[in-house]
This record gives C-alpha cells, sequence and structure tokens, in this order.
C-alpha cells in the first residue's frame, strides 16, 4: 500500500470546522447542536458559521428523498438547533453571571473585546428583551451577549424568555428559510456556494453598521471635546 492511499482516509476524516458543508457532511444533526451550542454558550465559538449552517442545513433537508446522498431530516434538524442555540444561551449566561465582567475584560481577543463594547451598548439602548432577540442575528455579539448579560446581572426570567424567544425565531427561521428555497427551486444545491457567500455577507452587515456607528459617534465625541 502506498503513501498516497494511507493518507486518503485522514484526509477524507479531516473537517472544516469553518465550512458547514464539511460540518453538516460529517456530523449530521449532532454537529448542528454542538455548533449551536459553543457559538451561543462559549467565548471559543464566535468564530463558528452559525447562520450558514443553519441555512445550508435547510437547504439539505429538501435535497430530494430520504435515501439521497446528503439528505437530512427536517425535524431532527429543527430540533438540533432549537437545543443547541437554548442550551448554549443560557450556559453563557449562567458562566457569566459566576464569573462577571472579568471573564470579558481579561480575554485576549480582539474581537471578542469588540463584540462585548457591542453587546453593552445594544443592551443599553434596546433594554434587555429586544436587545437579546436582536443579538441572535449578529454574529460574535450573540456569543458574547450572553454572558454579558449574565455579568450585569439581567435577571434571570427576563433572559430566558427572551433568549427563548430570540433563539426560535433565529434557529427556526433560518432553517425553514434554507428549506423552502430548496423545495422551490430545482438544484438549488448546485448554487450552494453562492448561496452561503450571500449569507454570510448579510449577516455581517449589522456589524459592519454597528462598527460604523461606534467610530462616528467616537468621531463626534472627540471632536466636541
Amino acid at each position: 500500500m502506498t503513501l498516497a492511499h494511507q493518507a486518503a482516509p485522514s484526509l477524507q476524516l479531516a473537517v472544516n470546522v469553518l465550512d458547514a458543508q464539511s460540518l453538516l457532511a460529517a456530523f449530521g444533526a449532532i454537529g448542528i447542536a454542538v455548533v449551536m451550542f459553543a457559538e451561543t454558550g462559549l467565548l471559543l465559538g464566535f468564530f463558528l458559521p452559525g447562520d450558514s449552517l443553519l441555512f445550508t442545513a435547510g437547504l439539505l433537508c429538501a435535497g430530494g428523498p430520504a435515501t439521497t446522498p446528503g439528505h437530512m431530516s427536517l425535524p431532527w434538524v429543527l430540533v438540533a438547533s432549537v437545543a443547541g442555540a437554548l442550551a448554549g444561551a443560557q450556559t453563557g449566561y449562567l458562566l457569566g453571571r459566576r464569573a462577571g465582567p472579568a471573564m470579558l475584560t481579561r480575554t485576549r481577543s480582539r474581537k471578542i473585546r469588540e463584540g462585548a463594547e457591542r453587546a453593552a451598548d445594544i443592551l443599553q439602548r434596546y433594554g434587555h428583551g429586544k436587545a437579546i432577540v436582536l443579538a441572535r442575528f449578529l454574529p460574535i455579539v450573540r456569543t458574547v451577549l450572553n454572558p454579558l448579560a449574565g455579568a450585569l446581572a439581567v435577571p434571570a426570567r427576563t433572559f430566558t424568555l427572551w433568549q427563548v424567544v430570540g433563539g426560535l425565531v433565529w434557529t427556526m427561521g433560518l432553517v425553514l428559510a434554507g428549506y423552502g428555497l430548496g423545495a422551490s427551486v430545482p438544484n438549488v444545491d448546485r448554487y450552494l456556494l453562492p448561496i452561503i457567500a450571500v449569507i454570510v455577507i448579510v449577516s455581517l452587515i449589522p456589524v459592519a453598521r454597528e462598527l460604523l456607528r461606534s467610530r462616528h459617534a467616537r468621531s463626534l465625541d472627540g471632536g466636541d471635546a
């Protein structure tokens, strides 16, 4: 057996955690639950492809009969998505409540620090309920807001209520949107990469807007000073 044949299995088992298709092909619905939990409950998960993963999973659920390669079960995808997202958010909140603000201020990640600043601004600007729901749709912010809410002592009942509302709307909305597109457009899987690229770009628009707003506000403060 040649070295090329020996290396082939390891190459097939390699998983790119930044690629939604790779994650789904390797782990299926279980992978969705794990990614949702990590992205919303652990600060280490801010780089994971939550939006594109949910939408892609919905597309694969509409990809023909259950015997089709890559096909996924819509009920299982919905259950895994919701369970991972809700459990992750609640875990992040509890971690923030126990560790306090120090958990966020001591991090060496510039993205997490910037995400914490945006999350704090959103909490102050929109109030607890609306901010917790909106954060679900903002990459990085949805990772940081949950522990920040715990650190800022947002009432547990308030957080739980609105994180459940936001989690249901976010996960089920994206999965069903992907499913609807896959069911209405024949052979839509051929255009999967461009679709995912559009999703990623759209999901980054709110982040870019928040960055521009914060920079504009800082420039105004500097000008006033």
